[in-house]
């Protein structure tokens, strides 16, 4: 039997380490490079981030398996086990950019059920965190269940990106959506975009295609806050794939997949 509580101490003390050593960086040069397109950045901090954190897993739980963005962890071809799913630099344009709305994640995953969920905003010291079956927290303050607001006073997290043709949807059934509701918001990092939807500072968020580590986190909050999340048809999420991603307080979740989403 694991020891969850103990888990995501230590989980907690590594990613508030990491945090403060990617702040000690804002002073320095950071070395930029691209990877599968010039706007999929990856920094020298993203790199050595990663290897930190995966240096204080194996140490503590060798047994464990890694799966991390930048690659450093392991290759798992299944989600049994003990998986952390980690993404050392959400964000890592608004990073380079802008030194803020970046985020560290860790999903901590054991047999396909998260279990421990950690999405470290660094620059506002803002850590969210959960453990299954025990609520979720932003640093000491519990986080209510969410409460359903109509569609037309929502405010839903959407990149420009998707309400204009592109290759990966109908961009036709968004545009209604972004009509519809109160307002639409892209932050950048969709480790923080699902943070601020557990938090009830976003209503919704819809985007088209992440990896695992940009959501392994995220799903753990939002579960212990009676979120709703599929991919945009409403299927389950692969935890080993990308996927669309489609997360929502459950009464807008309903509304948007059956009148908007598979019209």
């Amino acid at each position: 039997m694991e020891n969850w509580t103990k888990i995501e101490q230590d989980a907690k003390t590594w990613i508030y380490e990491a945090g403060d050593k990617i702040r000690q960086s804002f002073q320095k040069v950071l070395s930029v490079q691209a990877k599968s397109n010039p706007d999929d950045l990856v920094t020298n901090m993203d790199k050595e981030t990663e290897q930190y954190l995966i240096s204080k897993i194996n140490h503590t739980y060798p047994d464990h398996k890694i799966l991390g963005e930048e690659g450093f962890g392991d290759k798992p071809d299944s989600m049994d086990g003990v998986i952390w799913i980690v993404d050392p630099i959400d964000g890592t344009m608004n990073f380079v950019h802008q030194q803020r709305n970046f985020a560290i994640s860790i999903g901590i995953y054991e047999d396909g059920v998260g279990q421990v969920g950690l999405i470290y905003d660094v620059v506002h010291d803002e850590l969210y965190h959960a453990v299954k079956g025990k609520g979720a927290y932003m640093n000491d303050a519990e986080l209510p269940k969410l409460e359903d607001v109509p569609l037309n006073e929502a405010v839903i997290a959407l990149n420009a990106t998707w309400v204009m043709e592109n290759k990966r949807f109908d961009h036709s059934k968004l545009v209604p959506v972004a009509k519809a509701v109160r307002g639409t918001r892209s932050y950048g990092s969709a480790t923080i975009e699902c943070a601020y939807v557990a938090a009830g500072r976003l209503d919704a968020y819809i985007t088209l295609r992440l990896a695992p580590w940009d959501f392994a986190a995220g799903l753990v909050l939002l579960e212990e806050v009676g979120a709703k999340a599929s991919t945009l048809d409403g299927k389950p999420i692969n935890m080993l794939g990308q996927n669309s991603i489609f997360v929502a307080k459950k009464g807008i979740h309903d509304t948007i997949l059956n009148e908007y989403l598979n019209n």
